[in-house]
């Protein structure tokens, strides 16, 4: 339900033609999207005067039935009712204003249909052969130094390790390496050969042996990948991005290591994990993230929600005050879009989620509810306007 939808039906409410399916609407209503740092506009007036307008309008149209004294928790409840009708009120005024100052998206511009992405990738192999995943048929697609490489009807690339004990190669010998990438606007998931699965997000690229045959596991990741970790106390499983290593034994855990962002982020969900760098390290325990400036080598960790830092491989965008670049650059990999900003634009944060198998323009009027941001779209540019 769309705030405009919300507010029609809440002004039916207060006049008491509401069904009982309509109030439950109302109660399950949740915002797509809200400005952590809303302030009121000055362009609608002065704040205090129209409150105290509107407040006044509530309180006329209320009944003059006398009450008696009553506990104090009963005024609690009338004070509670009366900020909800007056926030309801201004929110509704709020939002005439910017529907008259700002049209609709779609009124604005006849923008073609954007889909959202999908499972996209290439597998670059030893010999420098390349297979487009997504078109290729389901079974087996090469054997490589005894490991099966296969397409799963279910779209997953798995490796399994077919060798006997007596016919694996010795630690001296180098593995064949792969390497997985995925455009903008793809994902894809992986199985390697130790039974770790893997999930790629949009425009990102991962390189690994097709076996784990030394003292340890590890991968080269760019851009962003969530882990679950196949256990072995006896061979360390280490991610290495941008000069960073990330350590573990068995455990579920979110990178992020784009290019064209500033900070690397390492989020743990489950186990425990050791993030190296320039001999600096940080310990993460479930619930935080190590954060490293692509310009330091020192750790800051922080208590995050996992959820929403990982909310891509279940198919939504989170934002948890996020600024309107960083959310542009999340629609830019996954749509496969060109942004550009307007001069005059003014940088405002925004928190909330919205589906990501949307077409683009569910998800730009998804922010454009908000009434401080717009968009235009041509082909494949959107121009992000105030």
């Amino acid at each position: 339900m769309t705030k405009e939808e919300y507010l029609s039906l809440y002004e039916k409410y207060l006049s008491g033609a509401c069904s009982a399916e309509e109030k439950a609407l109302l109660d399950n209503y949740q915002d797509n999207m809200i400005l952590p740092d809303d302030q009121w506009d000055p362009d609608l007036g002065n704040e205090k005067a129209i409150y105290a307008d509107v407040y006044s309008k509530f309180k006329r149209s209320q009944s003059k039935t006398k009450i008696g004294r009553a506990p104090v928790f009963f005024w609690l409840k009338i004070a509670a009712v009366l900020f909800v009708c007056v926030s309801s009120a201004l929110l509704i005024w709020k939002l005439q204003y910017h529907s008259k100052n700002n049209p609709p998206l779609i009124a604005r511009h006849n923008q073609s249909i954007i889909r959202p992405g999908g499972n996209k990738a290439y597998l670059t192999m030893a010999g420098g052969s390349v297979v487009v995943l997504n078109d290729i048929k389901n079974g087996e697609i090469a054997t490589q130094a005894g490991v099966q490489v296969s397409k799963t009807k279910e779209g997953l690339l798995v490796y399994k390790d077919n060798r006997t004990a007596g016919n694996k190669k010795p630690d001296i010998n180098e593995p064949d390496q792969n390497t997985v990438t995925t455009p903008r606007g793809g994902q894809y998931q992986i199985v390697l050969s130790d039974g770790t699965k893997v999930w790629l997000n949009a425009a990102t690229a991962l390189k690994y042996p097709t076996s784990f045959s030394g003292k340890d596991r590890k991968v080269e990741l760019s851009g962003e990948a969530y882990f679950e970790v196949a256990k072995n106390a006896t061979k360390p499983f280490k991610v290495v991005v941008n000069g960073l290593e990330v350590q573990v034994l068995g455990t579920h855990f979110n990178v992020m290591a784009y290019d064209n962002e500033k900070v690397v982020k390492t989020t743990l969900l489950e186990g425990k994990v050791r993030l190296f760098k320039n001999g600096h390290e940080a310990v993460l325990k479930p619930g935080e993230q190590g954060v490293l400036n692509n310009q330091s080598s020192l750790f800051e960790v922080k208590d995050v929600k996992v959820d929403d830092e990982t909310a891509w491989k279940n198919g939504f965008f989170a934002f948890n005050n996020e600024s309107i670049e960083t959310i542009m650059r999340q629609i830019s990999r996954w749509y496969d879009v060109d942004v550009a900003f307007s001069e005059k634009m003014m940088r405002r944060n925004f928190g909330g989620s919205v589906s990501r198998y949307e077409n683009v323009g569910t998800v730009l009027k998804a922010l454009e509810l908000t009434g401080s941001v717009h968009f235009n779209v041509e082909g494949r540019r959107i121009t992000v306007m105030p």
